[in-house]
């Protein structure tokens, strides 16, 4: 009877999370809005911060875990490195110039709050790291995927995920009263690794996996295979003490430069649904609605810098490399929030000692809701600039 009363408690909350998904997401379709939004506000709604009904958010958190890892590996397939590589100069110069400008912005800021030099790096790491999960999300459903400008957003977008790598390391190295050498060695030779083998997709182009063949019509296999190619490799980047979402996403370039890459988008298409919904409804959970109402103007505050910083950022590195302001104001918008990578570096920024927990909570806070605010912020730049022209 325990038994069957614990299954019918998990079968309620299975059925009230896609009831509620689905009664936000048909009022939502109807202002042309994203299904990201209803997830999100599933989250608040259900959350120990809402009405309760989870309580314990760690195994929300690590099921999102799992959604982001699959989202990672899914935007991974969708990226050809050839193609990249043709606009290298947007992708590397694009993402220094707001990562550079991000710390520069940090260090002004904390000069005036008396922030140390760790914190301003940090911080400056976390707002320049955008969100590919929101933003992919954002063009599949609102843009042409192939378009200039979101080919130039995605190119971007995957430049930043790389860049985890050395934040990762640079703040191991920043943090703490003693240095790890064995985790700094471990980040190190991951990070080559991932090099390596980018560099070794980009000399092939096209690679064979083992299982090509002999999977191509069994559907069912197909599932198991496209999970173990999926976190296989983020195993491995978690052994060398780096993101297992970025193993997902050099797996799903290694999918891409395969012959595999439709078959097992098709076959995980199901799972990416589902899991890529638990995610966002975790991050959901994490806004803390009474700590918002305590610290609102903080927050707010932040808020509005992150938005305006990282879009001004943004779009004037994408003007300054030969786009039209057109362009460069519609692709800033799309960048405009910080990432759900910005969770795991906020994380480590807790452990090394950099942010006091309460940096930590104000930190999660923001990050959860420019994500939440970003398919407005979308909206709105695309309403301005009509309107203008």
């Amino acid at each position: 009877m325990v038994l069957l009363s614990g299954l019918a408690s998990e079968v309620n909350l299975l059925l009230i999370i896609s009831l509620l998904i689905v009664v936000l997401g048909l009022i939502l379709r109807r202002f042309n809005q994203p299904y990201i939004i209803a997830y999100i506000l599933s989250g608040i709604i259900l959350g120990p911060h809402g009405l309760a009904i989870v309580t314990d958010i760690t195994i929300a958190q690590h099921l999102g875990d799992i959604g982001l890892i699959i989202l990672m590996f899914f935007i991974g397939m969708e990226i050809s490195l050839p193609d990249f590589l043709k606009r290298w100069k947007v992708a590397f110069f694009g993402t220094g110039m707001q990562v550079v400008f991000s710390v520069i912005l940090m260090y002004i800021l904390g000069t005036f709050l008396d922030w140390s030099f760790n914190r301003m790096v940090l911080l400056g790491f976390i707002i320049s790291i955008s969100s590919s999960a929101v933003v992919i999300k954002l063009i599949q459903d609102q843009t042409d995927p192939t378009s200039k400008t979101s080919q130039n957003v995605i190119s971007i977008l995957l430049t930043q995920d790389i860049l985890i790598v050395p934040m990762i390391i640079v703040l191991s190295l920043l943090g703490g009263d003693s240095l790890d050498v064995k985790q700094v060695a471990l980040q190190i030779t991951g990070g080559i690794l991932i090099i390596i083998t980018m560099i070794y997709l980009i000399k092939k182009q096209k690679i064979k996996l083992p299982f090509e063949k002999i999977l191509s019509d069994d559907h069912e296999l197909q599932i198991f295979a496209g999970l173990i190619a999926c976190f296989g490799i983020a195993l491995l980047t978690s052994l060398f003490e780096l993101s297992a979402s970025l193993g997902a996403l050099v797996s799903g370039i290694l999918i891409n430069a395969s012959d595999s890459n439709k078959w097992l988008h098709d076959s995980l298409h199901s799972f990416r649904v589902i899991l890529i919904s638990i995610f966002f409804i975790s991050v959901g959970m994490l806004i803390n609605l009474t700590f918002l109402k305590e610290h609102w103007l903080a927050v707010s505050l932040l808020v509005l810098i992150v938005y305006i910083s990282n879009h001004g950022i943004n779009a004037i590195s994408l003007k300054l490399l030969g786009n039209t302001w057109r362009e460069s104001l519609i692709g800033g918008s799309f960048l405009a929030q910080i990432g759900e990578f910005s969770f795991v570096l906020a994380t480590i920024g807790l452990q090394q000692g950099i942010i006091s927990n309460y940096g930590y909570q104000i930190t999660i806070i923001v990050i959860a809701i420019t994500i939440f605010i970003s398919p407005f912020w979308v909206l709105l730049t695309h309403k301005t600039i009509g309107i203008v022209e």
